[in-house]
């Protein structure tokens, strides 16, 4: 079982300790099929501060706690050497070290989603052309899995919006076309820049899409406006949303 130290929990950000070996065993291991890490909820990865960047609210120090005393009760989570870290264990400490090796998220919310299926899901792409993978569903559960990336791309261009090009999309429609869409989405590209510790968001690029009447519309931001969404230029899904993440 992995060990990955880590400051204390709750105590704020602070950068894992890897040990040496893991990341390349791991990437060997996804090159041979997915491995997945288990499903946490937002107060678990919040207590070994994994994710806390795209969480919507941090919970409270009370639920931070309770879970705390879970993944303890798990044996995921024991008391470092000097009393004040942590180690976070296992399948979590795997999902804790590739999420802080990352440097660019891809986060996908869509409406109109059905029961079972994940309302959102987090990207994580890594230089070895895998992906740390979170799925969300309504319950707010958090399953986590490595992927390769091309695959990774073909699940979420298949879970976002389908739909044949429109003969024109007009900036004036995108409103009225979002309000009437059946299932829509909104995907966000971020890039993260690391100062020591400290992840500080950079470029971010959004992507929106709205499936009405059998027909997919694709809209950015525009540069100039950022409140305004303009058409964008024609492509796959797949190709866009890899387009994302160069």
């Amino acid at each position: 079982m992995s060990d990955v130290g880590a400051h204390a929990a709750g105590s704020g950000p602070g950068q894992a300790s890897v040990p040496e070996g893991l990341v390349s065993a791991v990437v060997h291991m996804v090159n041979t099929g997915p491995v997945l890490l288990g499903a946490y909820t937002m107060a678990e990865l919040a207590a070994v501060d994994a994710i806390v960047d795209f969480l919507e609210t941090r919970p409270s120090d009370e639920v931070i706690a309770e879970a705390v005393r879970s993944l303890a009760a798990r044996q995921l989570l024991i008391a470092g050497s000097n009393g004040e870290q942590v180690q976070v264990r296992g399948d979590l400490g795997i999902a804790v070290a590739f999420q802080q090796r990352a440097r660019m998220v891809l986060d996908a919310r869509a409406t109109g989603t059905k029961p079972g299926e994940p309302w959102r899901i987090l990207l994580l792409p890594q230089p070895e052309h895998i992906c740390l993978t979170i799925r969300i569903d309504a319950l707010g559960v958090h399953e986590i899995g490595l992927y390769k990336l091309d695959e990774t791309l073909d699940y979420l261009a298949a879970w976002l919006p389908q739909g044949s090009a429109p003969d024109r999309d007009r900036a004036d429609d995108a409103d009225a076309v979002l309000a009437a869409a059946e299932r829509s989405a909104l995907v966000t590209a971020t890039s993260y820049i690391t100062e020591g510790s400290a992840e500080t968001a950079g470029v971010s690029t959004d992507l929106v899409l709205a499936r009405h009447d059998g027909e997919l519309h694709m809209y950015f931001r525009d540069p100039y406006d950022a409140a305004k969404l303009v058409p964008g230029p024609r492509r796959d899904l797949r190709d866009t949303l890899a387009n994302l993440l160069e």
